[in-house]
């Protein structure tokens, strides 16, 4: 057997070629031997040279669709209702850590393919920094740093009024919470 490591591209393009002329050799035989081990080292080498990245979770899961002839409605039970399949598919809404469990489990799609970040996450970060942006223009113009929001509700400067810190009266509190408060 005359075969040598593969370390420059002539001999890659030289054990290729001896790779197709054994194609048609039968297992256990000594063509089958040498083809296998010519077929692990031209492996090995276009790992190393042609390394080939994983698709992102959007691509992963059209692409599984179409090789199993599903329709978006098929993937309802993983993702959820149509309208999130449509979302997730057309990189408006971005994966939940259960929904990639259940296409992982139900569709044999790689978790390393559904974990990677798709396109969605630009498009999704620009929406929360324009709710941000919002919420900065309009929800402090309504309070000022540190001021009351509403009746006993206080608003740290730093946070959004959604996160004031409410102190409830007996009057809005159910009556069994407030016989417990005296």
């Amino acid at each position: 057997m005359d075969i040598k490591a593969i370390r420059t591209r002539a001999d890659y393009r030289a054990a290729f070629k001896v790779t197709e002329s054994l194609m048609g050799a039968k297992a256990w035989t000594p063509e089958g031997d040498r083809l296998d081990v010519l077929v692990t080292l031209i492996e090995g080498y276009e790992r190393q040279h042609f390394p080939m990245d994983l698709p992102d979770a959007v691509e992963a899961i059209k692409f599984r669709m179409e090789q199993q002839g599903l329709t978006p409605k098929d993937p309802e039970p993983l993702i959820g209702r149509s309208n999130r399949v449509y979302e997730v598919l057309n990189r408006k809404r971005s994966l939940t850590l259960a929904m990639i469990q259940k296409l992982h489990a139900g569709l044999g799609i790689p978790a390393e393919s559904l974990l990677r970040p798709s396109a969605a996450a630009p498009a999704a970060r620009r929406r929360k920094q324009r709710a941000l942006e919002r919420l900065a223009r309009y929800g402090a113009s309504s309070t000022r740093a540190g001021g009351t929001t509403q009746a006993g509700a206080t608003q740290s400067p730093d946070l959004p009024p959604c996160f004031s810190s409410t102190r409830i009266s007996p009057i809005t509190m159910p009556r069994s919470a407030a016989l417990h408060m005296s």
